[in-house]
């Protein structure tokens, strides 16, 4: 495994892990025990999901221009 895959493959795991967290937030949150802390977590979850989108799509951009 190249290091480039391995990057790319925690990458993606990290992103599915933070939806995960994202949608345990929101379903928590909705329950009669979710708290503001709970909304909180599932908004930045969903956040840091996106930022991570975004930087998947420019790294594989650079490393494709770096020809790996």
């Amino acid at each position: 495994m190249s290091l480039r895959s391995f990057h790319l493959f925690f990458i993606v795991a990290s992103i599915a892990i933070s939806l995960m967290m994202g949608v345990w937030g929101g379903i928590t949150y909705g329950s009669i025990r979710g708290s503001v802390w709970h909304l909180v977590t599932a908004l930045g979850s969903v956040t840091t999901a996106g930022l991570l989108a975004l930087y998947l799509s420019k790294f594989i951009k650079k490393t494709k221009e770096l020809g790996y």
